[in-house]
């Protein structure tokens, strides 16, 4: 058990039936009345987030969950195959339980955040930053740089982005996995 005023940004609790992990909080005391958590959490299994307010000193079930690194080695269906990083052993993940799973290629690393009571794997996710090669672009047009135009661009693992004009085929590019948005080019 774990009091409502220990949550922090991260932690996880068993609440309506589900894990939820807290992705932001703030501590409050209004005027009136007595000490509040605002919280913000997220689901694990469907991703859902909502706001939620505990009372200072109330007792919530929190998960324990552990953080452990994983390589990328293979589809099989619906199912993607990964290597323990310590142990050699191979874990199946769902497609939809790894965040920015798109910009996946293999042997790449991720996280992989597992319940310690039970060991199933609650979610995965790509680091925040990744270099990929782009495999088509159009060639920019020139003296169309007064603006900050961008155009599309399909990386090795077959999403297309939006680029910046002077990208061109085969470029190292650095991608946010978050949400697919250009941060630079990278060099060899």
């Amino acid at each position: 058990m774990i009091n409502s005023q220990d949550i922090k940004k991260g932690t996880c609790i068993r609440m309506d039936g589900g894990i939820w992990v807290c992705i932001e909080f703030q501590h409050r005391k209004p005027g009136k009345g007595n000490t509040v958590m605002n919280t913000k959490l997220k689901n694990v299994a469907d991703g859902r987030v909502l706001e939620r307010t505990f009372q200072v000193g109330l007792k919530l079930e929190d998960v324990v969950i552990e953080h452990r690194d994983y390589q990328y080695l293979y589809q099989d269906g619906e199912q993607l195959i990964f290597m323990s990083q310590e142990t050699f052993e191979q874990v199946p993940i769902a497609r939809d339980l790894i965040i920015g799973v798109d910009y996946m290629k293999e042997s790449d690393i991720v996280t992989v955040v597992s319940d310690t009571t039970d060991g199933t794997v609650l979610y995965a996710e790509m680091p925040i930053k990744t270099n990929l090669r782009v495999a088509h672009s159009e060639p920019g047009v020139k003296g169309d740089t007064a603006t900050n135009a961008t155009k599309p661009a399909t990386l090795e693992t077959g999403v297309e982005i939006r680029v910046p004009l002077f990208i061109d085929e085969g470029d190292l590019v650095q991608i946010d996995t978050r949400d697919g948005s250009y941060l630079g080019r990278v060099k060899e």
